[in-house]
């Protein structure tokens, strides 16, 4: 660890929005700690967040005159600052994203490269690929996968979240229902008469009418679930009217819903209502039957591909989740029924 003040009055200019460092400052800086891009001879070329972390140490007198406060006010790379300043409290060397620089293999979309540990820009090891934001600017939905997304809020305090873009969603459910059950389409739901039990307690389709204790009885399933099972004739009311009063009782979005529900379906997961936790589905990955319930594990929110995150409202939902030990889906539904899966869990680097 170097000492504050040891490598003063060292030549460092602000040109071109980097800051080119002489004398042996690729030694002392990039060799040593990571620091930016070597030049020709012993010259560094540093990010202005290298450069103002070497200022707040005083490793660096200053940049053509200007001090730490002044360079933060010319620069305005404050909120860089703080999440640069506190990745390498942390312990980890990191490269701002810039194409052609030591480490950097993509630089879209990313404002750090973090590497692992004890490794820096040469060792060709990334640990975390970081985007910043504050907490009132939104986030596009597509644009988070396989990112770490670093949120300064306005008390200038750091989380972190860890994005996955390509989240297994499959389960273990294989039940196939009987065709044909009789049923009625009633105010917002679908009542199915004279189910066999094995619907409800191998298919965990619908909720008993009679009550959660009941053993026997008709099914009460949501509008979501009739969908799904008219369409493949598990039930004799025409898909089209289902589909006709969801989209009275809730628009546009029941579609992509229902998309989302049939994937999930599909893949062997069993989605129910996620109401109570405020998500569109809670997901039960490992099912056998309802007599055997687990745990959900995941709680899966819809929303269009097009879609922002204000990064309260997902600080809101990850928290939530954690708290009920479930992990955060987001369904990323377009209207033909493609979807991108997101993941979302809160990340201690």
């Amino acid at each position: 660890m170097s000492t504050p003040g040891a490598f003063l009055n060292m030549d460092a200019t602000l040109h071109d929005g980097v800051v080119r460092v002489g004398d042996d400052a690729r030694q002392r800086f990039y060799d040593a700690r990571g620091y930016g891009r070597p030049l020709d001879g012993n010259r560094l070329e540093l990010a202005p967040v290298e450069a103002a972390h070497l200022l707040s140490r005083g490793d660096l007198d200053d940049i053509d005159g200007m001090d730490f406060r002044e360079f933060l006010v010319r620069t305005g790379a404050v909120l860089e600052f703080v999440v640069y300043k506190d990745l390498r409290d942390r312990g980890f060397y990191l490269s701002p994203a810039r194409e052609d620089w030591p480490g950097v293999e993509d630089a879209d979309g990313v404002d750090f490269v973090v590497y692992p540990r004890g490794k820096g820009p040469t060792d060709g090891d990334v640990e975390y690929r970081v985007r910043l934001t504050g907490e009132r600017e939104p986030v596009a939905a597509a644009s988070l996968g396989d990112v770490v997304l670093a949120i300064v809020d306005e008390d200038g305090d750091l989380t972190y979240f860890d994005t996955d873009a390509d989240p297994d969603v499959s389960g273990t459910d294989d039940y196939a229902p009987p065709a044909g059950l009789d049923a009625d389409l009633l105010l917002d739901r679908v009542v199915c008469y004279e189910s066999p039990d094995e619907v409800y307690e191998h298919g965990f389709y619908g909720q008993r009418l009679f009550g959660r204790n009941a053993e026997e009885g008709p099914l009460q399933l949501s509008l979501v679930e009739g969908a799904y099972l008219a369409r493949r004739g598990v039930i004799d009311v025409a898909a089209d009217e289902v589909v006709a009063l969801a989209r009275d009782v809730e628009g546009g979005r029941f579609d992509r819903r229902l998309h989302a529900y049939a994937a999930l379906r599909d893949a062997g997961a069993v989605p129910k209502s996620g109401f109570k936790f405020g998500a569109d589905f809670r997901v039960y990955t490992d099912f056998e039957t309802v007599s055997d319930l687990s745990h959900s594990a995941d709680l899966v929110r819809v929303v269009a591909p097009d879609h922002a995150f204000l990064p309260r409202d997902l600080s809101l939902d990850v928290r939530l989740s954690g708290g009920v030990r479930k992990r955060m889906v987001f369904a990323l539904t377009d209207a033909n029924g493609g979807i991108d899966w997101l993941s979302v869990a809160r990340l201690t680097p």
